[in-house]
């Protein structure tokens, strides 16, 4: 085995093969090329004298080898993701980059007000906003504050819960006018309903009973929330709305407000070690904040239509 220990990037490659499950995902992952990734494993290879994959025209499998270093490369990710997360937290001014993830609909239409003022009072503050249904791993510093709609359960990391968020149907006033308002769950058959294209579990747990509300019923679906909003605001049909987004446009109609009200619980986490940080720590207690004032639709914004 050659004496000079592989670089940090090598192990990252590696790590990051093992989570995707092949080179095209993983170089996605990671932003590179996949002959770059691919030199990298190669690379790797060699320094440690072993083979850590098999190559076949199906692609790279992981050897036995890879699989008993696996747990050898996570603590080394582990460990450079606290140094990062140190480093980060030594200062107390407020500069420098926070990276974000929230869903599509929090992202989009939320969050960039509440971001837009807390600038206006730390201009230094550069805000990186990842937008995706999926959490982010804050363990591994994937993103260092995230908004979630599922309670964290690691002890690693600080989770405030900041309200409730309450859903409803809606439909655009010309849809309404169109095709008539639905006075029963049942009568939802009968119209044009938006909603996804596969099924997030949140769904599930939120679904009253009995709710004609699955993929079948649907007339247009997405796994895009931005989608299902625009197209609720283009009065193609029903779909769920958070009532306080909603209250931002005079041109949509709760529907059965009394009967389907489904709720997601809202959290603000970030890990326990960037406390220490002034910037990431101004901008949690910023955020949870507004995000407990716009569950309550204290502040729902400015009307849109």
């Amino acid at each position: 085995m050659a004496t000079d220990d592989p670089s940090w990037d090598l192990h990252r490659s590696f790590l990051a093969m093992m989570r995707e499950g092949s080179l095209s995902a993983a170089a996605r992952a990671l932003g590179m090329t996949q002959p770059s990734l691919g030199r990298h494993i190669r690379a790797l290879e060699q320094r440690l004298g072993v083979a850590l994959f098999t190559r076949s025209p199906q692609g790279l499998t992981p050897t036995e080898m890879a699989h008993e270093l696996l747990p050898h490369a996570q603590a080394m990710a582990s460990a450079s993701a606290a140094m990062r997360r140190a480093a980060s937290a030594g200062t107390g001014e407020l500069r420098g980059v926070v990276r974000i993830s929230a869903s599509e609909v929090i992202g989009g239409e939320v969050l960039p007000g509440m971001l837009a003022a807390f600038r206006e009072q730390h201009p230094g503050v550069v805000i990186e906003l990842v937008l995706s249904n999926q959490s982010a791993d804050l363990l591994r510093k994937d993103v260092d504050l995230a908004v979630r709609m599922v309670q964290p359960t690691q002890q690693a990391l600080v989770a405030r819960k900041v309200g409730t968020i309450v859903l409803n149907l809606y439909a655009h006033r010309r849809y309404l006018k169109a095709h008539g308002t639905p006075q029963r769950p049942d009568q939802l058959a009968e119209h044009a309903l938006i909603g996804f294209d596969h099924e997030p579990p949140y769904v599930r747990a939120m679904r009253p009973a009995g709710l004609a509300y699955a993929r079948e019923h649907f007339a247009l679906r997405t796994d895009s929330d931005l989608a299902g909003l625009a197209a609720l605001r283009a009065g193609f049909g029903i779909g769920f709305c958070q009532v306080p987004l909603a209250a931002r446009d005079r041109q949509l109609v709760p529907i059965l407000a009394d009967t389907i009200a489904p709720v997601l619980p809202t959290w603000l986490v970030m890990h326990e070690d960037l406390r220490r940080s002034a910037r990431h720590r101004t901008l949690f207690d910023f955020l949870a904040e507004a995000m407990a004032r716009y569950a309550t639709g204290e502040h729902p914004g400015q009307r849109v239509r």
